[in-house]
């Protein structure tokens, strides 16, 4: 069977990314990078966040009636973010990582500023 000629047309008009762009994309990378690492320092540190907010939670009953709703606006934002099918593709799906790249601007502005997270 004889290869088909015209098997990569369709990328014929497809250019590769300039340097500006990669190092763009480098940039929006490393600032991801940055706010998931003082992210995760805020929140697994010693009294951080997570365990602050976990010990509100369980502290009553009452609160923890917070749960079910905590899991309903965690099943909404999913549902908000999430494409409809495979092939698909919706814009708010960009804005966790810009709001990613927002934090890690915070922290870096954070680490020049102070000399520490």
């Amino acid at each position: 069977m004889a290869a088909d000629p015209n098997k990569y047309k369709k990328n014929a008009d497809i250019r590769p990314d300039t340097l500006v762009q990669t190092l763009t994309s480098v940039g929006s990378m490393i600032l991801m990078f940055i706010g998931i690492i003082g992210l995760a320092m805020e929140l697994f540190k010693d009294e951080g966040w997570l365990k602050t907010a976990l010990a509100w939670l369980f502290d009553t009953t009452t609160h923890m009636m917070f749960i079910p709703v905590i899991a309903v606006v965690l099943w909404l934002l999913n549902r908000w973010f999430s494409a409809p099918g495979k092939e698909e593709t919706k814009k708010s799906g960009n804005l966790p990582m810009y709001i990613m790249m927002g934090v890690g601007a915070y922290y870096v502005y954070r680490l020049v500023t102070t000399g520490g997270f």
